[in-house]
Protein backbone atom coordinates (compact mmCIF):
# COMPACT_ATOMS: atom_id res chain seq x y z
CA UNK A 1 0.00 0.00 0.00
CA UNK A 2 1.02 3.61 -0.58
CA UNK A 3 1.43 6.08 2.26
CA UNK A 4 0.34 9.69 2.61
CA UNK A 5 0.59 11.95 5.66
CA UNK A 6 1.96 8.98 7.65
CA UNK A 7 -1.19 6.92 7.03
CA UNK A 8 -1.82 4.06 4.66
CA UNK A 9 -4.28 4.13 1.79
CA UNK A 10 -6.92 1.52 2.59
CA UNK A 11 -7.83 0.82 -1.03
CA UNK A 12 -8.65 2.42 -4.35
CA UNK A 13 -12.22 3.61 -4.81
CA UNK A 14 -14.10 4.56 -7.96
CA UNK A 15 -16.61 7.41 -8.00
CA UNK A 16 -20.22 7.07 -9.11
CA UNK A 17 -20.64 8.23 -12.71
CA UNK A 18 -23.64 10.25 -13.92
CA UNK A 19 -24.21 11.74 -17.36
CA UNK A 20 -25.53 15.32 -17.39
CA UNK A 21 -26.31 16.20 -20.99
CA UNK A 22 -23.01 16.22 -22.85
CA UNK A 23 -21.05 16.38 -19.60
CA UNK A 24 -20.20 13.78 -16.94
CA UNK A 25 -20.35 14.14 -13.17
CA UNK A 26 -18.15 12.07 -10.88
CA UNK A 27 -19.90 11.68 -7.52
CA UNK A 28 -18.83 10.62 -4.04
CA UNK A 29 -19.23 6.80 -3.66
CA UNK A 30 -19.33 7.08 0.14
CA UNK A 31 -19.75 9.92 2.65
CA UNK A 32 -16.46 11.27 3.95
CA UNK A 33 -13.92 14.08 3.96
CA UNK A 34 -12.57 14.83 0.49
CA UNK A 35 -9.28 16.52 -0.33
CA UNK A 36 -6.62 17.04 -3.02
CA UNK A 37 -9.16 17.23 -5.84
CA UNK A 38 -8.15 18.26 -9.36
CA UNK A 39 -8.21 21.96 -10.33
CA UNK A 40 -10.40 23.46 -13.03
CA UNK A 41 -8.97 22.94 -16.49
CA UNK A 42 -7.09 19.73 -15.69
CA UNK A 43 -7.60 16.88 -18.16
CA UNK A 44 -8.50 13.60 -16.44
CA UNK A 45 -7.76 10.20 -17.97
CA UNK A 46 -8.73 6.64 -16.90
CA UNK A 47 -6.76 5.53 -13.85
CA UNK A 48 -5.72 9.06 -12.85
CA UNK A 49 -5.95 10.10 -9.22
CA UNK A 50 -9.12 12.07 -8.49
CA UNK A 51 -8.30 12.86 -4.87
CA UNK A 52 -8.57 11.23 -1.46
CA UNK A 53 -11.63 10.43 0.63
CA UNK A 54 -11.29 9.93 4.38
CA UNK A 55 -13.97 7.52 5.65
CA UNK A 56 -13.97 6.59 9.34
CA UNK A 57 -10.23 7.27 9.61
CA UNK A 58 -9.50 5.21 6.50
CA UNK A 59 -7.86 7.11 3.65
CA UNK A 60 -9.22 5.92 0.30
CA UNK A 61 -7.70 6.91 -3.02
CA UNK A 62 -10.30 7.95 -5.62
CA UNK A 63 -9.47 6.88 -9.16
CA UNK A 64 -10.96 7.99 -12.49
CA UNK A 65 -12.98 5.04 -13.90
CA UNK A 66 -12.26 3.33 -17.21
CA UNK A 67 -13.64 5.05 -20.32
CA UNK A 68 -13.98 8.37 -18.46
CA UNK A 69 -11.85 11.16 -19.88
CA UNK A 70 -12.25 14.91 -20.12
CA UNK A 71 -11.44 18.35 -18.78
CA UNK A 72 -12.60 19.48 -15.33
CA UNK A 73 -15.15 22.30 -15.75
CA UNK A 74 -16.74 22.19 -12.29
CA UNK A 75 -15.91 21.06 -8.77
CA UNK A 76 -17.79 20.38 -5.54
CA UNK A 77 -19.99 23.34 -4.55
CA UNK A 78 -19.02 25.52 -1.63
CA UNK A 79 -15.75 27.11 -0.51
CA UNK A 80 -12.52 25.23 -1.14
CA UNK A 81 -11.16 23.52 1.97
CA UNK A 82 -8.27 21.25 2.74
CA UNK A 83 -10.82 18.62 3.85
CA UNK A 84 -14.31 19.06 2.42
CA UNK A 85 -17.22 16.98 3.77
CA UNK A 86 -19.12 15.17 1.00
CA UNK A 87 -22.33 13.16 1.26
CA UNK A 88 -22.94 10.05 -0.83
CA UNK A 89 -23.77 11.08 -4.40
CA UNK A 90 -22.47 14.65 -4.00
CA UNK A 91 -20.45 16.03 -6.87
CA UNK A 92 -16.67 15.72 -6.84
CA UNK A 93 -16.11 17.12 -10.34
CA UNK A 94 -17.99 17.90 -13.54
CA UNK A 95 -16.03 17.10 -16.69
CA UNK A 96 -16.44 17.84 -20.39
CA UNK A 97 -15.49 14.69 -22.34
CA UNK A 98 -15.18 16.62 -25.61
CA UNK A 99 -12.92 19.45 -24.44
CA UNK A 100 -9.52 19.00 -26.03
CA UNK A 101 -10.46 15.62 -27.53
CA UNK A 102 -9.70 14.74 -31.12
CA UNK A 103 -12.50 14.43 -33.68
CA UNK A 104 -11.87 10.67 -33.83
CA UNK A 105 -12.21 10.32 -30.06
CA UNK A 106 -15.46 12.30 -30.08
CA UNK A 107 -16.91 10.16 -32.86
CA UNK A 108 -15.89 7.00 -31.03
CA UNK A 109 -17.63 8.12 -27.83
CA UNK A 110 -20.79 9.06 -29.76
CA UNK A 111 -20.87 5.66 -31.45
CA UNK A 112 -20.35 3.91 -28.14
CA UNK A 113 -23.15 5.78 -26.44
CA UNK A 114 -25.53 4.88 -29.26
CA UNK A 115 -25.20 1.20 -28.46
CA UNK A 116 -27.15 1.63 -25.22
CA UNK A 117 -30.91 1.29 -25.57
CA UNK A 118 -31.78 4.06 -23.10
CA UNK A 119 -28.53 5.48 -21.71
CA UNK A 120 -29.94 5.11 -18.20
CA UNK A 121 -28.11 2.80 -15.81
CA UNK A 122 -28.07 1.90 -12.14
CA UNK A 123 -24.50 1.71 -10.82
CA UNK A 124 -23.20 0.00 -7.74
CA UNK A 125 -22.10 2.33 -4.92
CA UNK A 126 -19.77 -0.41 -3.62
CA UNK A 127 -16.90 -2.37 -5.07
CA UNK A 128 -16.66 -6.11 -4.33
CA UNK A 129 -18.12 -9.46 -5.40
CA UNK A 130 -21.50 -9.11 -7.11
CA UNK A 131 -24.31 -11.56 -6.47
CA UNK A 132 -27.53 -11.40 -8.48
CA UNK A 133 -29.35 -13.87 -6.20
CA UNK A 134 -29.89 -14.04 -2.41
CA UNK A 135 -28.59 -17.64 -2.33
CA UNK A 136 -27.25 -20.31 -4.73
CA UNK A 137 -29.99 -21.61 -7.05
CA UNK A 138 -32.40 -18.92 -5.80
CA UNK A 139 -34.31 -16.61 -8.12
CA UNK A 140 -32.49 -13.43 -9.09
CA UNK A 141 -33.40 -10.22 -7.29
CA UNK A 142 -34.32 -8.63 -10.62
CA UNK A 143 -34.54 -9.76 -14.24
CA UNK A 144 -35.18 -8.16 -17.62
CA UNK A 145 -38.69 -6.78 -17.76
CA UNK A 146 -39.04 -6.21 -14.02
CA UNK A 147 -40.24 -2.83 -12.76
CA UNK A 148 -38.28 -1.48 -9.81
CA UNK A 149 -38.68 1.47 -7.47
CA UNK A 150 -36.82 3.21 -4.67
CA UNK A 151 -35.68 0.69 -2.07
CA UNK A 152 -35.94 -2.38 -4.32
CA UNK A 153 -33.05 -4.76 -3.61
CA UNK A 154 -31.27 -5.42 -6.90
CA UNK A 155 -28.13 -7.26 -5.78
CA UNK A 156 -25.75 -8.18 -2.98
CA UNK A 157 -22.16 -6.96 -3.01
CA UNK A 158 -19.68 -8.75 -0.76
CA UNK A 159 -17.00 -6.48 0.68
CA UNK A 160 -14.41 -8.03 3.00
CA UNK A 161 -16.78 -10.94 3.83
CA UNK A 162 -19.62 -8.55 4.64
CA UNK A 163 -22.72 -8.99 2.46
CA UNK A 164 -24.33 -5.66 1.59
CA UNK A 165 -27.76 -5.37 0.02
CA UNK A 166 -27.72 -2.90 -2.87
CA UNK A 167 -31.01 -1.08 -3.27
CA UNK A 168 -32.29 0.93 -6.21
CA UNK A 169 -32.29 4.69 -5.90
CA UNK A 170 -29.99 7.67 -6.02
CA UNK A 171 -29.41 11.05 -7.67
CA UNK A 172 -30.50 11.29 -11.30
CA UNK A 173 -32.55 8.07 -11.28
CA UNK A 174 -36.32 7.98 -11.91
CA UNK A 175 -38.66 6.95 -9.11
CA UNK A 176 -39.62 3.86 -11.10
CA UNK A 177 -37.85 2.11 -13.96
CA UNK A 178 -38.02 -1.02 -16.08
CA UNK A 179 -34.97 -3.31 -16.31
CA UNK A 180 -33.89 -3.66 -19.95
CA UNK A 181 -30.58 -5.46 -19.32
CA UNK A 182 -28.72 -7.06 -16.43
CA UNK A 183 -25.15 -6.00 -17.15
CA UNK A 184 -23.17 -8.17 -14.72
CA UNK A 185 -22.97 -11.92 -14.25
CA UNK A 186 -23.47 -13.51 -10.85
CA UNK A 187 -20.16 -13.85 -9.00
CA UNK A 188 -18.30 -11.17 -10.95
CA UNK A 189 -16.07 -8.61 -9.24
CA UNK A 190 -17.31 -5.04 -9.63
CA UNK A 191 -15.86 -1.63 -8.86
CA UNK A 192 -17.76 1.27 -7.33
CA UNK A 193 -19.56 3.04 -10.17
CA UNK A 194 -19.86 -0.02 -12.44
CA UNK A 195 -23.23 -0.38 -14.17
CA UNK A 196 -25.35 -3.25 -12.84
CA UNK A 197 -28.60 -2.61 -14.71
CA UNK A 198 -29.65 -0.79 -17.84
CA UNK A 199 -33.03 0.84 -17.37
CA UNK A 200 -35.95 2.54 -19.02
CA UNK A 201 -37.77 5.23 -17.08
CA UNK A 202 -41.46 4.64 -16.30
CA UNK A 203 -43.85 7.55 -16.33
Amino acid sequence: MSRIDGRRFGRDLWPVVREVGEHVELLAPEPGLFRNGPPLGLRLVPGARLGELEVLDRLLRLVVPDEIEGVVIGTAPGPARARRPLAYGERIVLIDPNAGASTTARASRSAGSGKQASGLAFRTPLGGRYYACPAPNAEAFVKVGDEIGAGTTVAIVEVMKTFNRVQYGGPGLPARAKVTRVVRKDGEDVASGDALLELEAIG
